[in-house]
């Protein structure tokens, strides 16, 4: 029973905070020291499954249809260059644990909140059918590299860099989504490399009802937010992004 909550949570957490602009890798880097987690990696990985494949269920249409869309994925594969290339490097040389104490988690949330405040001011004037250039997606692509820190958001970033660049907040979120398929692509593929060099790729029934959770809460994540988005701003999630920001670092710093 004790199992089933932390995976209920864990799967709450990483589908909801994956797809909302408030850091998925920072909750649940706090959840995992939190309950203690023996076997974080293949949760982790289970949960970032689950996440990727329900963004895939989400926009199947557009992807089946990938003639008439070929030219947007084209872009959004090579928006994801530098968050790879970045991305390795970082892995190479064993350089995330560095960034993963309450503090750097505690400065990023806050500062990269603030950031988002004043990026979701610019006008709705682009959208992702008629505006979404290469140069812009290369621009986003960059943004993007900045969530390999925990606590900036992959999500958030991506909205922030399309919201500078003046794309409606619904169009934001696409383009967050769009890109969170490869971003959750090679963060699995990388997860599960690990587990096989570590002799632990074993799919028992956590790991199998870690990825059914977070699929079902990741999928009403996107959607629900895209109508949010329809009608509301963002400031809401901002304001979160700041009193936890001020909570990590109370912790860290008292």
């Amino acid at each position: 029973m004790e199992n089933f909550f932390q995976i209920l949570v864990i799967s709450i957490i990483q589908g909801v905070t994956e797809f909302l602009p408030i850091s998925s890798s920072a909750h649940l880097n706090l959840l995992s020291t939190y309950f203690h987690i023996e076997d974080k990696l293949i949760i982790n990985v289970s949960a970032h499954t689950g996440s990727l494949i329900a963004v895939v269920f989400f926009f199947k249409k557009e992807i089946i249809d990938f003639g008439k869309n070929k030219t947007l994925f084209l872009k959004i594969v090579l928006a994801s260059v530098p968050l790879f290339l970045i991305g390795y490097i970082i892995i190479r040389f064993n350089l995330v644990e560095n960034l993963r104490s309450y503090e750097v988690i505690g400065w990023t949330t806050l500062l990269f909140g603030i950031l988002f405040y004043f990026a979701d001011k610019f006008e709705l004037k682009q959208n992702i059918k008629n505006n979404f250039s290469t140069k812009k997606a290369l621009f986003i692509g960059f943004f993007q590299v900045l969530a390999l820190v925990p606590g900036v958001s992959r999500s958030g970033i991506v909205m922030t860099g399309a919201r500078f660049l003046k794309f409606n907040r619904e169009d934001a979120a696409k383009i967050s989504f769009l890109m969170a398929i490869p971003a959750l692509l090679a963060s699995t593929t990388y997860g599960i490399f690990s587990l096989i060099n570590k002799d632990s790729l074993l799919l028992n029934i956590n790991s199998i009802l870690t990825i059914g959770l977070s699929f079902v809460f990741s999928y009403f994540t996107i959607k629900y937010l895209l109508i949010y988005l329809k009608k509301f701003n963002f400031n809401i999630i901002i304001v979160y992004r700041l009193i936890l920001g001020l909570i990590l670092l109370s912790i860290a710093y008292l």
